[in-house]
């Protein structure tokens, strides 16, 4: 455990709590949400239609090296993502957060529409890969902009005491852009040929981010034009403003332990993440049938059991995330990391067996294990730093580790399994995730229920800061590592 020492204790008063009214803060989160669903839409189309972008970009490899180009192009989005939040951060400062939402979801949608209008591999040979690389470097490039700076808005204008539920519909509204790519991809299988999908039908659900993206950019400027979220996003921005000019890379490299729980904890969570949508349909659908030389589960039926495991965790995340403001957020984190160490070779053992039911019950073990971490995360990384450098430092180590080790699930999963001929490698891998996730959570003290370090305490109203501020512990913001922290301390006062 990390020791610290400060001067001077923090007494909070309620006059100075942040008090945000449930209508606003409601307004705060689906407005965040509405970004997550038009941006991972786009990520979940890729991911879905990767056995068809393989034959229609790659037709000259070979499978095995044809899978392995297709998720690498899947991956490099995530390695320019931390270059992304560098430059869209500094502008929200300058233009504002909606402006800069705006430009990521259309920047987004117009990455995934230009993948749809690039000629195959057999039209214009090895330009088609290049272009889908640029296509794919510019979705990666806008996404790095947006999540961390979602996390740590609502995280800091969430109620302490509801922190949790409502930090999980972030993630409800990424599971719900990826379902929806799910559902569409799925759809243009049933509806089409297997040839007709190679010539034409693979680019109509790349069609549709565009006028989704509009969509999404107008409804979230519609959620966003009452004067009570407009104060709140400003004060966001002047604070952040105010706390930016004063930051540097030796502040944040002050708080290397912090960085490296972060790191760990996204990580924990992003491999399952990324091994469940976008590793297992083709582990399912091809290796596993090529591997094992057996008939295997259709890609319609694959696709179908994918969309009823995602539609049931999407339904538990917010009751997961109620149930963390109860009995705390490590409980439901050490479920998952746990659950990943001692369950992974099972359930890829199930999912090897190729049997619908079988398959099935994999999958949805994976997916409950990963919505442990989906719906206590938002609400849980953001309490790792103090306010000073809570927006940066939550970025550059969510996207580090998610570009590094989260988003290239696929590729290297892929590979080891294409080379080590081992199908068991999910599980592997699966299970590293979790035992990094478990010596993350270990580390940290439980931030249910208390105030953001650095922050006055938040609240729904009046009457809720002035219990607050008469409740034990009232003066003294988590830390993130083990031990309470009063207010305000600085990276040099770490020993």
């Amino acid at each position: 455990m990390l020791s610290m020492h400060v001067d001077d204790e923090k007494n909070w008063k309620a006059s100075e709590c942040t008090v945000t009214e449930p209508s606003t803060i409601r307004r705060a989160i689906s407005a965040a949400s509405i970004g997550n669903v038009a941006e991972w839409y786009d990520f979940g189309v890729y991911a879905f239609f990767e056995p068809t972008i393989q034959k229609v970009f790659f037709s000259n490899l070979s499978h095995t090296m044809g899978e392995i180009a297709t998720f690498g192009l899947f991956a490099v989005a995530f390695l320019i993502r931390p270059l992304g939040g560098m430059f869209f951060g500094p502008l929200a400062d300058r233009i504002g957060r909606n402006r800069v939402l705006a430009a990521t979801m259309i920047l987004m949608a117009l990455g995934t529409f230009a993948i749809g209008c690039i000629p195959s591999q057999e039209s214009i040979g090895i330009l088609a890969p290049l272009l889908l690389l640029l296509a794919r470097l510019v979705q990666g490039f806008s996404t790095g902009g947006e999540y961390g700076s979602a996390m740590t808005f609502i995280a800091e204008y969430a109620p302490d005491r509801r922190r949790g539920y409502l930090g999980s519909w972030l993630e409800f509204g990424t599971f719900t852009g990826y379902l929806l790519g799910a559902i569409v991809v799925t759809g243009a299988g049933v509806a089409l040929s297997e040839q007709q999908l190679l010539d034409w039908g693979w680019r109509l659900p790349f069609f549709l981010a565009l006028p989704l993206g509009l969509v999404g950019v107008y409804l979230r400027s519609q959620l966003a034009e009452t004067p009570a979220f407009a104060a709140l996003e400003q004060e966001a921005e002047d604070r952040e403003k105010q706390h930016r000019a004063s930051q540097t890379a030796k502040d944040i490299l002050g708080l290397w332990p912090y960085v490296l729980v972060c790191m760990g904890l996204a990580l924990a969570w992003n491999v399952p993440n990324y091994m469940l949508t976008s590793y297992m349909p083709t582990y399912v659908t091809q290796t596993l049938p090529m591997m094992q030389h057996s008939g295997g589960i259709s890609p319609t039926a694959s696709q179908v059991l994918q969309i009823v495991v995602m539609v049931l965790a999407l339904l538990a995340i917010p009751l997961i995330g109620r149930l963390s403001d109860r009995f705390g957020r490590k409980p439901f984190g050490l479920i998952g990391a746990v659950g990943l160490v001692v369950l992974a070779l099972p359930m890829i053992l199930l999912i090897r067996s190729q049997s619908e039911v079988a398959v099935f019950s994999g999958l949805l073990i994976m997916g409950l294990l990963l919505i442990c971490f989906s719906a206590t995360m938002p609400s849980t990384l953001p309490a790792l730093f103090p306010t000073n450098i809570r927006a940066s430092g939550l970025s550059i180590s969510f996207n580090v580790s998610v570009s590094l080790f989260a988003g290239t699930t696929s590729v290297v999963v892929g590979s080891l399994v294409a080379y080590t001929g081992d199908l068991n490698w999910p599980a592997y891998y699966l299970m590293i995730a979790g035992v990094i996730g478990a010596v993350s959570l270990l580390v940290i003290r439980e931030p249910n229920g208390t105030s953001m370090w650095g922050s006055p305490p938040a609240a729904a109203s009046e009457a809720e800061a002035h219990d607050l501020v008469q409740s034990p512990g009232a003066s003294h913001a988590s830390t993130g590592l083990g031990i309470a922290l009063p207010v305000v301390p600085t990276p040099r006062q770490i020993i």
